[in-house]
C-alpha cells in the first residue's frame, strides 16, 4: 500500500504495509538510522521521535497512524537545535550512546513547551527514556543548560 508521509520536512511515499511500525520505516526504508530499536515495546524510549512536536515511540506506531503528519528524527534535531546537541557533549552525558537520540528528541519537545523547566518537569518529561548507563544527572543539566543558553 502506498503510504505519503513528511519526515524531517520532506514528503516520502512508500509502498509499506500500514501495520508497519514507523521505527523499521524509518531505519530500512529512508536509511535514518539514529532512531534506534530498544525493546520493541515502547518500554526504554530508545525510538523516541516526534511526531507532531510530541515524543512518540516510533517502534510501536504504525505508519498509517502517521500519514498526512509531521515527523522529527534525531536527524533533524541536530540541524535545528546544535545548542542541545552541545549542551550534551559539554555535560558528557553520552556513555553507551545507544538511548542518546531518543533522550534528545524528548529533551527537544520538553523545551519546546517549557523554556525553563524545573527538576521535577525534567524528570516527569524524560520518564520512559531509560539509560542503562545511568547518566540522568547529566541529562538534567544538559536540559538547564540548553535553556539557560536561550534565555
Amino acid at each position: 500500500m502506498a503510504i505519503t508521509m513528511k519526515v524531517n520536512g520532506m514528503e516520502h511515499q512508500l509502498d509499506v504495509d500500514e501495520d508497519t511500525p514507523l521505527l523499521w520505516v524509518l531505519r530500512d526504508h529512508l536509511s535514518l538510522v539514529g532512531t534506534k530499536f530498544g525493546c520493541g515495546r515502547g518500554l526504554c524510549g530508545a525510538c523516541t521521535v516526534q511526531i507532531d512536536g510530541t515524543p512518540t515511540r516510533s517502534c510501536l506506531t504504525t505508519v498509517a497512524a502517521v500519514s498526512g503528519r509531521n515527523i522529527s528524527t534525531i536527524e533533524s534535531l541536530v540541524e535545528q537545535q546544535p545548542d542541545l546537541i552541545d549542551a550534551w557533549v559539554e555535560e558528557n552525558v553520552a556513555q553507551c550512546g545507544y538511548c542518546q537520540s531518543g533522550q534528545l528528541m524528548s529533551a527537544a519537545a520538553l523545551l519546546a513547551t517549557n523554556a525553563a523547566p524545573s527538576d521535577e518537569e525534567i524528570d516527569s518529561a524524560m520518564a520512559g527514556n531509560i539509560c542503562r548507563c545511568g547518566t540522568y544527572g547529566r541529562i538534567r543539566k544538559a536540559i538547564h543548560r540548553t535553556a539557560e543558553g536561550r534565555q
